[in-house]
């Protein structure tokens, strides 16, 4: 098991690697208009341009740019570690902005996360346990509605009726827990979450239906009942387990790349997160936040992907890793 990891762990550098080095050839060797052109205003002498290309290494072969870049991230720069450069429209440095607007990226994914679990999986479960019954069409129902219905339709919806006719919930913005306690900062994000994690939630249901029904009918569930196991022992213990498996492979993938940004649900509810800087980010021409977000993005993907491979073992016996 240690060994799997460690290698895993290999390749998870290795595609960072790969990923860093695509789109920094995207953003800095191949882009319409040269980095350096932009950083010097919008009517730089050649001179100017030279001297911001000599600044920041521009002039050197590609290999060697990148070379540098990789070692920023990896050992830090000037603004500390790790070297995530500076703003092309800020002048200053990205690592405070991109921590802040992550932070708030964090806590949107991971609360949608825990809803869409804990409201999902569970109607998943009672539906497969009664398939074909009233409760099973009432739950295939609900997931059919919550894949239909799309977050920049159901955000503008719900703050219509919940913030501005109702008055239960506030309106949109970020308010943070340090700033403005505990209490102020859930009742502000509990309609960001509902949002993002409706349609996910009856994704989720849907497969844990399918997976459970599925894995239900395998030769040692029969073996189990066959013993006289309770039948809720059955379920839970060898039935459920077994069936999480690409329930928790789809948490991996949809959470790490929620942690990129969720652009939709940031920008309806008005949360300053990663998603809703890099759109701001391509349309200002400000390539290094871009590059920043990318690898933030990418790194959140991989390590998803390996930390879901260690759970398989611990989840269904039958997987083993030599």
């Amino acid at each position: 098991m240690i060994r799997y990891i460690v290698r895993r762990l290999l390749w998870v550098l290795v595609t960072l690697l790969l990923i860093t080095f695509l789109t920094y050839l995207i953003f800095f060797v191949m882009p319409p208009v040269h980095p350096e052109v932009i950083f010097a205003g919008k009517q730089p002498t050649p001179e100017l341009v030279a001297e911001v290309r000599r600044q920041f290494g521009l002039d050197k072969p590609v290999v060697i740019q990148y070379a540098l870049f990789v070692k920023r991230i990896f050992l830090g720069d000037e603004y500390g570690w790790p070297g995530l450069g500076f703003s092309f429209n800020t002048r200053s440095a990205l690592k405070p902005i991109i921590y802040e607007r992550f932070l708030i990226t964090l806590q949107l994914a991971l609360g949608a996360a825990v809803l869409w679990l804990v409201v999902g999986v569970p109607i998943g479960i009672l539906s497969a346990l009664r398939p074909r019954s009233i409760l099973d069409r009432l739950a295939m129902g609900f997931a059919l509605f919550g894949v239909s219905t799309p977050v920049f339709f159901l955000g503008p919806v719900m703050l219509y009726v919940f913030w501005f006719k109702l008055g239960w919930l506030p309106g949109s913005g970020f308010y943070s827990i340090a700033k403005y306690g505990v209490g102020t900062w859930f009742v502000h994000m509990i309609m960001p979450w509902s949002v993002l994690a409706l349609a996910f939630a009856a994704f989720y249901a849907r497969m844990t239906r399918g997976n459970l029904i599925e894995v239900m009918g395998e030769d040692y569930i029969r073996t189990a009942r066959a013993k006289g196991l309770p039948e809720r022992t059955v379920v839970a213990k060898h039935g459920l387990r077994a069936s999480l498996t690409p329930v928790v492979t789809m948490l991996g993938l949809d959470l790490g790349g929620l942690l990129g940004g969720a652009l939709i649900t940031e920008t309806v509810f008005n949360l300053q997160g990663l998603g809703n800087y890099a759109v701001q980010s391509v349309f200002s021409g400000d390539l290094y936040a871009i590059l920043d977000v990318t690898i933030i993005a990418a790194f959140a993907v991989t390590l998803a992907n390996l930390i879901v491979d260690i759970v398989y073992a611990f989840l269904d016996p039958r997987v083993r890793y030599t």
